[in-house]
């Protein structure tokens, strides 16, 4: 359904340009969940904007790449072309719904407006829809559908959103850390909700967060990226079970479920690499404490290698040692 070959981004910045995304290859099935899980300024966000034409034209440049959707370039279609696309056939659920529901229209009419554009039909029957589909996502009571935005709660905000995107039944949905600002109990309800109505509709789904704990639940294949860069790709229970690359194992360590009781929390040291002037070598050189990073500061890109089958890793061979510290 989308296949996505050596997507490369650029950020305009008062420092220069800032490479967001590096070289980013993946494919995704009709039915399939992918996860993209990575820290905050790994480049996730950026990558799925970019497909949709999301990004601020004056300071962002896609360098390279296509983005294959049944069979288009989305990356090559004017704006016209896209909005076509954008809440029809492709949907997206953003990490902040208050940012992204309008506080004057009530929330009926907002989740009644992607049918109005894009199927063509009557405002009347656009609501009565809206309305099934606010209830399938556990906004049943009258009230609600003529409520406003700043009436809701978080939890009921994103499930909004959910209806929103998925009322015209798209063939794509991606999910943008779409629990962040949840609290854990609201966190499983939402994703539950999404994972359901995705198998009511047969629609293949991006899901871009930084936990690998709801990889293990919801994805079929996942994709680590580190700096821009994607440094590890295989099924979900590949991943979880045998994971290879020195970065994909420290996020695996800072889950809670591997801490030890009674010790201070895990955590990754460091920082992310300032992307002005990226390393040409492996980017997770300086953080890397479960390897041998003196192997890792090589002036040469590394290659993919294939661990076992579908299981790929950048193949640097500091990150990929066995040493634990």
């Amino acid at each position: 359904m989308l296949s996505v070959e050596n997507l490369s981004i650029q950020l305009q910045t008062n420092k220069g340009l800032l490479q967001v995304v590096d070289d980013l290859n993946y494919s995704l099935a009709a039915g399939e969940t992918l996860g993209i899980v990575g820290e905050s300024g790994s480049g996730k966000s950026v990558s799925c904007y970019a497909l949709l034409g999301l990004l601020p034209k004056a300071i962002t440049e896609v360098k390279s790449g296509t983005a294959n959707f049944m069979g288009q370039n989305l990356l090559g279609k004017s704006e016209a072309e896209l909005k076509s696309i954008r809440g029809s056939e492709i949907s997206m659920i953003f990490q902040d719904p208050m940012t992204c529901l309008n506080p004057y229209l009530k929330i009926l009419d907002q989740v009644a407006e992607p049918l109005i554009i894009h199927k063509k039909i009557s405002k009347k029957e656009a609501s009565q829809q809206a309305i099934k589909a606010l209830e399938e996502v556990g906004l049943d009571e009258a009230w609600m559908h003529h409520a406003y935005v700043h009436e809701f709660s978080g939890g009921m905000r994103q499930r909004v959103m959910i209806a929103m995107a998925l009322i015209t039944k798209p063939k794509l949905l991606i999910a943008d850390e779409p629990t962040t600002a949840l609290d854990a109990t609201i966190q499983g309800q939402v994703l539950d909700l999404i994972k359901q109505r995705q198998n009511d509709l047969g629609t293949a789904m991006i899901l871009v967060t930084h936990d690998l704990g709801l990889v293990a639940h919801y994805c079929d294949q996942v994709q680590v990226m580190y700096a821009g860069q994607l440094v590890e790709r295989a099924s979900a229970q590949q991943l979880l079970k045998k994971p290879q690359h020195a970065y994909t194992r420290a996020l695996m360590r800072t889950l809670p479920e591997n801490q030890q009781e009674g010790q201070p929390l895990l955590t990754i040291p460091g920082s992310t690499p300032d992307l002005h002037q990226p390393a040409i070598g492996c980017r997770f050189a300086p953080r890397n404490t479960l390897g041998d990073n003196s192997i890792c500061l090589s002036d040469t890109k590394p290659q993919w290698k294939e661990f076992e089958k579908h299981h790929w890793v950048q193949n640097c061979p500091g990150c990929l040692a066995t040493i634990e510290n």
